[in-house]
Order: C-alpha cells, then sequence, then structure tokens
C-alpha cells in the first residue's frame, strides 16, 4: 500500500508539473493521468479504489471493472460539470444579448466623473461576476473599457487589468460564480443559500463583499487623477430580455432547490443544464439562427475546462481514496502545533501564492479535504480553513497575469489593442489589490468562523 501510494502520488507530482510547464496542453496530461489511474485501479482491484459491498460492479470480474464504474459514476462530480456548461451557456447568450452594455451605459452616463464611472464599470463586472463566468464576464465588459478609453484618450490597460481581477475577487462569492466555488460546494455540502448564511453565520458572499468595498476604494484613489469631468456614451440597443430573464430563472431556482429536502445529488445540476438547453432552443428558434451558428455558439464555449475537471477528480479521487490527503492533513496540523491562527495564516497564504502561478481549479480539489482533515484532526470548525482555501486559491489568482484565465484573456485584449504588457507591468497594479482585498477577507473570515 505504501508503495502504492507514493506511485499515485508521482503521477499527480508529474501531471501538476507538466500542466504548469505547458499550459496550452494540459488537458492531455490529466487526461493521462486520469486513464493511469482508472487502469491501475482495475489492475488492483479493492487497492487504489476500495470496493464498496453495495454496488453491484464490485462483485463483476474480481471487481476489476469497479475502478472505471466507480470514477466515472461517483468521483467524477456531474453536478458540478451540468451546472458549469448550463451556466456557460447561459452567460454566453446574456453577452448576445447586449444588456450587460446596456447597464454599463447607464452607470456612465449617471456617473459625476471618469474615475467615478471606472470604478462603478469595475464594481458592475464584479456583480455580474457573482453569476457569469469569470472569462465571459471580461468579455462582456472589455468593449465598452475599451470605449470608454478612447473618448478619453487613455491607456486601456489599467482598466482592463481591474476587469479581470474584479471578476475573479467576485466569482468566488456564490456556488455558480466560478468552477472553484461549485467545487467547494460539491465537497462541503453547500447549497445555494448556503454561500450566503450557513448555520445562522455569515457565509462566504459577505466575506468576499468586504474585499469588493477595498477593491473598489483602491481603484478609485488609482483612478482619481483622470480628472473631474463628465462624460456619456450612447445607449446600446438590447437585441433581447430573454437571457437576462433566464439568468434570473437560474439564480432564483438555485435558491429554491436549497430548501428541497432530496437526496437527488444531481437537481440543480440538471435545473441549469435544462436551462442552458431551453436558452439554446430560444436562440435558433426565436431568433431565427441556423444549426451552424448554434453550433458555433457551443463549440465556444469552455470545453477545456470541461475535460480538465475530469482529469483532475479522477486523480484526487485517487489520492483520497489511497490515504495521501489524510497523511498530508496530519502532518499539517503536526507542523501547525496545534495553532489555530497559524493554520488558518498558512493556508490562506500558501493558496494566494500558490494560485499566482497555477491554475485554482486542480489546487482547490487536492486541497479541501486536506483542509478538512486539517481542521478535525485540531479539533475545530472546518469552515475556517475551508474558507480560508477557497479566498486564497481564488484571489490569489490575481497575482499574476497567469494566475487566472480571465487574466490571460484580458492580456490578450490590451495586446491586440497595441499596449502589450510586461509581467512586472501587472504586478504593480495586482500585488497592491491581492494584498489589499485578500486581507479584507480574512479578516471579516476570522471575525466571523475563527
Amino acid at each position: 500500500m505504501n508503495a502504492l501510494k507514493y506511485i499515485i502520488l508521482g503521477i499527480a507530482f508529474f501531471m501538476y508539473l507538466f500542466v504548469i510547464l505547458m499550459q496550452e496542453k494540459k488537458v492531455v496530461f490529466t487526461s493521462i493521468a486520469g486513464i493511469a489511474v482508472i487502469l491501475m485501479g482495475m489492475i488492483l482491484p479493492d487497492v487504489i479504489f476500495p470496493l464498496n459491498s453495495e454496488s453491484v460492479f464490485s462483485t463483476i470480474a474480481n471487481g476489476h471493472l469497479y475502478a472505471l464504474t466507480h470514477s466515472l459514476g461517483s468521483i467524477i462530480n456531474w453536478n458540478v460539470i451540468m451546472i458549469y456548461l448550463g451556466s456557460m451557456t447561459i452567460a454566453a447568450l446574456f453577452l448576445y444579448s447586449n444588456v450587460p452594455s446596456r447597464i454599463a451605459d447607464g452607470i456612465i452616463n449617471s456617473s459625476k466623473n471618469t474615475g467615478l464611472a471606472i470604478v462603478l464599470i469595475l464594481a458592475m463586472t464584479g456583480i455580474i461576476s457573482i453569476f457569469v463566468e469569470n472569462v465571459a464576464t471580461v468579455l462582456v465588459m472589455a468593449p465598452i473599457a475599451l470605449a470608454l478609453c478612447k473618448k478619453l484618450k487613455m491607456n486601456p490597460t489599467y482598466f482592463m487589468i481591474g476587469l479581470a481581477v474584479m471578476s475573479n475577487l467576485e466569482g468566488t462569492a456564490t456556488l455558480v460564480g466560478d468552477p472553484p466555488s461549485m467545487i467547494f460546494a460539491a465537497y462541503a455540502n453547500y447549497n445555494f443559500n448556503d454561500f450566503f448564511v450557513h448555520n445562522g453565520t455569515l457565509s462566504i458572499f459577505f466575506i468576499i463583499q468586504a474585499g469588493l468595498l477595498v477593491g473598489c476604494i483602491y481603484f478609485y484613489f488609482f483612478f482619481a487623477k483622470l480628472g473631474k469631468e463628465r462624460i456619456s456614451v450612447d445607449r446600446t440597443n438590447v437585441i433581447s430580455w430573454f437571457p437576462f430573464i433566464t439568468l434570473l430563472v437560474m439564480i432564483f431556482g438555485l435558491a429554491g432547490i436549497s430548501f428541497i429536502q432530496t437526496d437527488f445529488e444531481y437537481l440543480s445540476g440538471l435545473f441549469v443544464f435544462g436551462l442552458g438547453i431551453l436558452a439554446l432552443v430560444w436562440f435558433k428558434v426565436n431568433q431565427k439562427k441556423s444549426w451552424n451558428e448554434v453550433w458555433e455558439l457551443v463549440k465556444g464555449l469552455d470545453w477545456e475546462t470541461i475535460f480538465f475537471l475530469l482529469g483532475i477528480f479522477v486523480v484526487v479521487g485517487a489520492i483520497q481514496e489511497i490515504g495521501l490527503l489524510e497523511d498530508f492533513a496530519l502532518l499539517l496540523a503536526k507542523l501547525c502545533g496545534g495553532s489555530k491562527l497559524i493554520g488558518f495564516i498558512v493556508i490562506l497564504s500558501v493558496s494566494v501564492i500558490i494560485s499566482g502561478f497555477i491554475d485554482n481549479v486542480p489546487y482547490i480539489i487536492a486541497m479541501l479535504p486536506v483542509a478538512g482533515s486539517m481542521a478535525n484532526a485540531m479539533g475545530m470548525n472546518a469552515e475556517l480553513f475551508m474558507f480560508a482555501l477557497l479566498v486564497g486559491s481564488c484571489l490569489g489568482g490575481n497575482l499574476t497575469p497567469y494566475g487566472a484565465s480571465a487574466n490571460v484573456v484580458s492580456m490578450g485584449i490590451i495586446k491586440k489593442e497595441g499596449y502589450p504588457m510586461k509581467f512586472s507591468g501587472w504586478l504593480k497594479t495586482a500585488v497592491p489589490f491581492t494584498i489589499l482585498t485578500t486581507g479584507a477577507a480574512a479578516v471579516v473570515l476570522w471575525l466571523l468562523w475563527s
């Protein structure tokens, strides 16, 4: 068993290493690692994936098929996959509808000065990102930001950085905002409402709002030098309000599902996925689009992340079931000497640094069981460490231009506009923002949950 633990750990280590070194081929490496783990489980039944005596597959071919069926049926979290697919589809059509641009136009025209208009647009970016995937949010808001910068004859670089970091910040706040939040909800058995209040205590949504407030103040002072003149823009024509209504139905529907007591674990996923299908039907029939146009929209969704998640789920599932995460949790608890504060700081700071350079999805999948087990080993509330992990891994993605997909997209847009940015240029704006927002969220988290 010990030798197999090291083999599984080695597979995971090299998978992560190659993902970091060759981001453009990360799906290939996670897929290879996932397939390798399943094959090992089939060759060595009841070792990597302990057989479940209640499963019909545990008695088939001496359990050799159990690793495959268990991985596809239990370890891969299909509820997360369906929520992500459905919400991405709705977000794409929300972008198509021009509703976000119309709202932003109203903000600009009602603002007293340029600096305030920019801050309000950044705040709006964060609010949209609460319910819409981060990259889609940046794509929604980028045309507005670029148009405003052209009117003011200003460099759009720092405005675009603001869009990316604000979307990453608020994407953490709800179950549907970003994949790490969905993964956290699946692990901790959180429903949509638990992100607002859990066991009578204010939850992650309000913790993140402390970061939003500090972030808005930071950017107000950053852009205050632009002057006090008032600006106006032409109002964008809305194509249809249906995607906006669908988005609201998704939000309130998930909230309602949270109150339904059921053992059916895929209810929220099927609901969001079904809404996504309905939205596509509307796009085809009501908007009179060809099948080719519908296919182009579907093809443009973030399929890479979907397949990336599948491999990660399998590898981390094997790590967990073979006992490696429990070993790591006990080691961390021992190193912290039983100190709740030291454990909190270690998890938060390490998460910020690591997520500044690697994708936070595989990191949070691997570390959530560690944080939970570590808290249990220290005899304390698991939420404190798990929230610290979620806050650090999501907000830490703002640290560098490679820490989150929204950052990469933002930098690509800036480059196309003729304003290529150096690594140091990003750090100048994003490092203070990351430190301030993470610090504010951490203080509120500690006060609420310690």
